[in-house]
């Protein structure tokens, strides 16, 4: 895949994975650093090293979950490179949905992400040479239909991880899967329905306007994956199979629409 040339004001699909598949996040404490990583990077400064803080007198903070941190005084203010509008972690891959605020913006920010993050795995699992598959892959936005979509099928994301094969066979445990969502620190998901978790990660309010507030984004995304619930004797009467079908059937084209390439 060929990454589109970036402009400023417009939205792009980012993700990639461990090389050979390999996982990127190998313990509970790597996805906090990948996520540290994306706040920090952010930023068309040079990187500079945060501290931990408990004073709340302090102006110059940052709410990023599950700890906060705060500027030193010899920092300058934030100038962001792009609005990460929702973002998504995963054993072996990320998803990120962001847009680009300044030239150069995203291709700085990725670059930063990936030497930062791959330099400190390295560290720690003492090893060397690269972590991610060659350069990220990027999509832009082209259609009002790209954008309802995207943000749910980046959010759902993690059913994988309980129901491997429900992109392709439907939920099989709807209530479950809600559990199971709401639950899950790394994705900007809980942020989008009101629970706090990384705050100061995305800049979410712009998402949520256009999506129509928090309690609408919710609602949508669980409509979302309930036309996703599978084919059941419980779930639905056998005169609505038909129906049902139909309607997993175009769910799941616009999964396969929206995963230009297989993770």
């Amino acid at each position: 895949m060929i990454n589109p040339q970036f402009t400023n004001n417009e939205i792009y699909h980012l993700y990639n994975r461990g090389v050979d598949k390999r996982k990127i996040f190998m313990d509970t404490s790597d996805p906090f650093r990948f996520i540290h990583n994306l706040f920090e990077f952010n930023d068309q400064n040079p990187a500079v090293f945060f501290r931990s803080s408990n004073n709340r007198n302090k102006k110059e903070k940052f709410d990023i979950g599950y700890r906060t941190i705060e500027k030193t005084p010899h920092t300058q203010p934030r100038k962001l490179l792009v609005e990460i509008l929702v973002w998504c972690l995963m054993p072996n891959h990320y998803h990120l949905l962001v847009r680009q605020l300044v030239d150069g913006g995203i291709s700085l920010f990725i670059k930063k992400l990936g030497i930062g993050y791959t330099n400190s795995f390295n560290k720690k699992y003492d090893r060397s040479g690269v972590l991610f598959q060659g350069k990220f892959k990027a999509v832009r936005l082209t259609s009002d239909a790209h954008f309802t979509h995207l943000p749910f099928y980046i959010h759902l994301n993690p059913i994988d991880l309980i129901e491997p094969n429900w992109k392709q066979e439907g939920i099989k445990d709807y209530k479950k899967a809600i559990k199971f969502l709401e639950a899950y620190r790394f994705s900007s998901h809980m942020d989008c329905i009101g629970k706090k978790n990384f705050p100061s990660v995305s800049q979410r309010k712009w998402l949520l306007d256009v999506l129509g507030g928090q309690a609408e984004y919710k609602k949508q995304c669980y409509q979302w994956l309930k036309s996703m619930q599978s084919i059941n004797e419980k779930s639905v009467p056998a005169n609505k199979a038909t129906a049902k079908i139909e309607q997993i059937e175009e769910k799941m084209q616009i999964l396969q629409n929206l995963a230009i390439e297989k993770i």
